[in-house]
């Protein structure tokens, strides 16, 4: 006997998992949580499964709920796509492709990645700047097709994550013109300068930290930022040193609005493309994600 799926409940379940609660579920869908709560047990006895686990006051998913989450999902981006496709003929080939980028990787990478879906096919491009945690979430719930970032997630993150090395370039110290004079005994002498750092949370964060501590060179951290494009801002107006890979300064370099002070020995900025095993796969974010390169 065929079991017929109810679609609006499936929608209210989808929302309660996203959510991460029937109360803001049921504040967003603008329902009582008594009636989300009967539709969500209607669905789970249609299917003859649980789709939650009960556990102190939260709803946490079970593996048939988890896998019923990545359908619907699926399920609603369809169908949002077809109503797109349906009211616009001019976008009748069009594919969106939702990148998610951490805010530390440099605008530039971002740009190549664009470009390069362009050059795929007719595509819309969505992206979404945010910290690692979050973006890797939005990517295993389906609602991004790729990112890039400067780290590999964690063992337990990666479950079902996919990760490609676009690029290992060398960490430059670069600054204003004013200070070229810092070139002299590099690095000893940036002992004492002022430096535009990364938050606390990065990677290369960590690693400029335990270079300067392993080489007793204490630097003088007058702003933090992980906005590259802002880094970079400071460091042109003069406010410190900026330790950055060579693909990210190449352009300011170029036009001497900054200097390179020297390169950090045995420090490197990585960069990483990663997708999500899906069952429909967007095709231009496949095609990225097999072939694309930073030149």
């Amino acid at each position: 006997m065929t079991t017929w799926l109810n679609y609006h409940h499936l929608y209210y379940f989808r929302t309660i998992a996203n959510e991460g609660s029937i109360a803001r579920a049921a504040e967003k869908l603008r329902l009582g949580q008594p009636t989300l709560s009967a539709q969500l047990k209607t669905l789970e006895e249609s299917l003859g499964i649980a789709l939650f686990d009960r556990k102190h006051k939260k709803l946490i998913l079970t593996e048939q709920g988890r896998m019923a989450l990545e359908y619907a999902n699926e399920i609603f981006r369809l169908g949002s796509e077809m109503i797109e496709v349906l009211q616009d003929k001019s976008a009748s080939t069009r594919v969106h492709l939702a990148v998610g980028a951490l805010d530390s990787v440099p605008k530039n990478v971002i740009l190549a990645l664009t470009k390069a879906a362009y050059k795929i096919g007719n595509c819309t491009v969505s992206v979404l700047e945010g910290k690692g945690d979050e973006l890797l979430r939005e990517l295993a719930l389906h609602r991004i097709d790729l990112m890039i970032a400067n780290y590999i997630p964690s063992i337990t993150e990666m479950e079902k994550i996919r990760s490609r090395r676009l690029a290992q370039v060398p960490v430059l110290v670069c600054g204003a013109p004013q200070f070229k004079g810092l070139r002299k005994n590099f690095p000893r002498s940036l002992h004492g300068a002022p430096f535009v750092l990364p938050t606390r949370h990065s990677k290369l964060r960590h690693d400029l930290d335990h270079y300067f501590r392993s080489h007793a060179i204490w630097v003088d951290p007058v702003a933090e930022t992980q906005d590259t494009s802002f880094q970079k801002l400071l460091g042109v107006a003069g406010v410190g040193l900026i330790p950055a890979p060579l693909f990210a300064v190449d352009e300011l370099l170029e036009d001497k609005s900054l200097v390179e002070i020297g390169r950090l020995p045995d420090l490197s900025e990585e960069i990483y493309l990663m997708s999500a095993s899906r069952k429909i796969e967007n095709p231009v974010a496949r095609k990225l994600f097999e072939n694309f390169k930073l030149a």
